[in-house]
Parts: structure tokens; sequence; C-alpha cells
């Protein structure tokens, strides 16, 4: 089952929405946060992208998604990018395909 999930920081307030699970294309969207723009941003990797675009397969040569950086890494689910406050789920949940 795939879900969409808001997580938001407890400092700041900053929000920002997590994919957990497979689209029906078989793509997952992996959580980055970037070191330059200190934002989180989404990104496809792999299922039908993938095979169409093989660089879509992994993380390795991706580019934040709002500023072109390649400062981007695995975000940790829990620090805000933008104050270093801790994030939690909120509660509100959607399904995504």
């Amino acid at each position: 089952m795939s879900k969409k999930k808001i997580f938001r920081c407890q400092e700041c307030g900053y929000e920002t929405v997590i994919y957990e699970g497979r689209g029906f294309m078989g793509q997952h969207i992996e959580a980055m946060s970037c070191a330059d723009c200190r934002n989180i941003v989404p990104l496809v990797v792999g299922g039908v992208i993938g095979d169409a675009a093989p660089s879509f397969n992994s993380l390795v040569g991706r580019l934040c998604l709002r500023c072109g950086s390649d400062r981007i890494y695995k975000w940790d689910m829990h620090t805000c990018p933008k104050c270093g406050g801790r994030m939690l789920p909120s509660g509100e949940e959607e399904f995504w395909t």
C-alpha cells in the first residue's frame, strides 16, 4: 500500500510530503535533503521511468529539483533542513499511485 504523509517541524513549522511504498508503475520516491536550498525534495527512482531513462534507476548523479545543487543527501526522516529542529508526522495521510 502506498501512502503520502505530511511531516512538520516542531520548531519552525516547515512541512514536506513523504511518499511511502511504490507507485502503480513500480517507482518509489526518495526524500532528499538539499544542503544548499535547505529543502526536502522528492526524487523518483526506478519503475517504468527507470526502464526508459536508466539514470533514474539510482540516486547517483541526481540534482536538487529546486536549486540544481548536487549536494543532496537521503533525508534522515527527523531533522528539519531549515532550522535543524525535529520533524514528526502530522498524522495526515493519503494514498498515492
